[in-house]
């Protein structure tokens, strides 16, 4: 593998404060025919469906769970009439398929609200 195409597991992994879980965010599908007007961001896609990875450290326990993104966005504005999810993620902030972990919380902030996710 060429160093270019090295991508560290720090960037892709997020962690609670504790250090017991570690997420990772795999991109399952995205939205092909959605257009992003706004340049500024540069060119981005909208996601779909995620593959969301779980390991408890003390236990090194892996749980995985495929979610939904866009239907979570649709239920959430449904039940309570707003979303702070932003489901729009560069192009450059997907390494090897993963999400970067700074981009984390946009994506989990709908199911987290509704309970699906717990930390």
């Amino acid at each position: 593998m060429s160093y270019d195409r090295f991508v560290d597991d720090r960037i892709l992994t997020s962690r609670d404060v504790l250090n017991r879980k570690q997420v990772k965010i795999k991109l399952l599908d995205y939205d092909e025919s959605a257009r992003d007007f706004s340049q500024r961001f540069g060119t981005r896609i909208l996601v779909r469906k995620v593959l969301l990875t779980i390991k408890k450290t003390d236990t090194e326990e892996i749980e995985e769970k495929e979610l939904d993104v866009e239907e979570l966005e649709k239920r959430i504005r449904k039940e309570r009439l707003w979303s702070s999810s932003n489901r729009w993620i560069a192009k450059n902030e997907i390494k090897n398929g993963y999400i970067v972990a700074s981009r984390h919380l946009d994506l989990l902030s709908n199911a987290i609200a509704l309970d699906i996710i717990t930390f």
